[in-house]
């Protein structure tokens, strides 16, 4: 955490996933500055204490990616069928250890796990391979994908959680010590248009090192409407008509000024002049972390009887169809490592909590149980 010396004064919050909630609970709370967070949930503490707080969402600076939105939200491209969101990145094995690995030396290791269980690393890896490994990770929907989420979101202009999930996934190929998956579908149960987001850690195919694409896309979205489709991202988009022709091009511009926009609202002191204000990072971080609940409340299913059960919604079979194809290609042993198909969860948006028939075991993954020292409050 560190402080910027200035009238009045700036923090800035970067920490890991599983250390941020403490920190920047810390921070909002105990202090009369303005915090720049990551990622996670503050928002109480923000509302409470009359703070500044900005998700690391840059995108939303992006003043291409706001005036295509616009655009499209303006009904251009007519009514919104669907938003999909992209993280096809390539990821290789983290290796696979026999035995716990010596910490270095020079790291505090208590402090460093912080409020993750204190346990053996069982990795050869202690930096950023805690992507990999749920007690302090979640995978690459929840660390490349949040920014390509939250541009889903945006575009739907949807202000909630979906009121409904399910995860299709695994980790393939790798025999290593990650436990996150590095192919996973989820779909978000959004109406009048859902999302769909996938991750592909994986090539194209094996010995290859060129990425998947749809519709030209490996990081970003594609929202599909009734007149047209628009393909994009950080580096802005282009919107192609109904027979796949370009008609325009938003170019990308401005995610650099998403500190200045901290600061400008930092002295204005109105949340509203933030681009990315914290709740709108919380909101896309929490879809991220649903779809996972659901992955990991799943069950190991063969290919057959997952697409029996999704046969009856096209855009979901298509979309395990090609799931398939991308499996098959990289000659993954479906026998030693199973799909896991994760079951429809039931959210409450205005609560914010899982309901239905699993949603016991749902809502004990939404938090986590935090050592002592490092226990983040049910009250702010």
């Amino acid at each position: 955490m560190r402080s910027t010396p200035s009238r009045p004064r700036r923090r800035t919050t970067g920490t890991p996933s599983w250390w941020s909630g403490p920190a920047r609970r810390e921070r909002t709370s105990t202090s009369r500055s303005p915090s720049r967070t990551r990622s996670g949930r503050a928002v109480e503490a923000a509302r409470k204490y009359n703070r500044i707080v900005q998700a690391g969402t840059q995108g939303r600076s992006n003043t291409g990616l706001r005036e295509a939105f616009e655009w499209i939200k303006a009904g251009n491209l007519g009514k919104i069928l669907l938003a999909r969101g992209f993280c096809y990145k390539p990821r290789g094995s983290i290796g696979k250890v026999r035995g716990p690995t010596p910490i270095p030396p020079e790291v505090d290791y208590d402090l460093w796990c912080g409020p993750a269980p204190k346990e053996p690393l069982m990795r050869k890896n202690l930096h950023y391979d805690w992507h990999w490994v749920w007690p302090t990770g979640n995978g690459d929907i929840a660390n490349q994908g949040i920014h390509e989420m939250d541009m889903c979101r945006w575009v739907l202009g949807q202000p909630a959680l979906a009121p409904r999930v399910f995860s299709i996934g695994g980790r393939f190929v790798h025999d290593d010590d990650a436990t996150t998956p590095n192919t996973l579908v989820s779909f978000y149960d959004y109406k009048p248009a859902p999302l769909i987001f996938e991750v592909r850690g994986l090539p194209r195919k094996t010995g290859d090192t060129a990425m998947d694409n749809y519709r030209g896309m490996r990081i970003g979205l594609v929202v599909e409407c009734k007149g047209g489709v628009f393909g994009g991202g950080s580096g802005g988009g282009w919107v192609y008509d109904k027979d796949g022709q370009k008609v325009r091009q938003f170019t990308a511009s401005g995610a650099e000024n998403h500190q200045p926009n901290f600061i400008q609202a930092v002295r204005s002191r109105k949340k509203e002049d933030l681009a990315a204000d914290i709740l709108e990072g919380h909101l896309s971080s929490a879809l991220c972390h649903m779809g996972n609940i659901s992955y990991r409340l799943g069950a190991e299913k063969p290919p057959e009887a997952i697409a029996e059960t999704i046969k009856g919604d096209k855009t979901h079979a298509e979309c395990f169809g090609r799931f398939m194809e991308h499996l098959k290609a990289n000659e993954a042993d479906l026998r030693k490592t199973p799909v896991i198909l994760g079951p429809w969860l039931d959210m409450d948006p205005a609560k914010e909590q899982f309901t239905g028939t699993l949603a016991d075991k749902a809502n004990e993954l939404v938090t986590r149980k935090y050592r002592a020292s490092f226990v983040v409050p049910e009250k702010v």
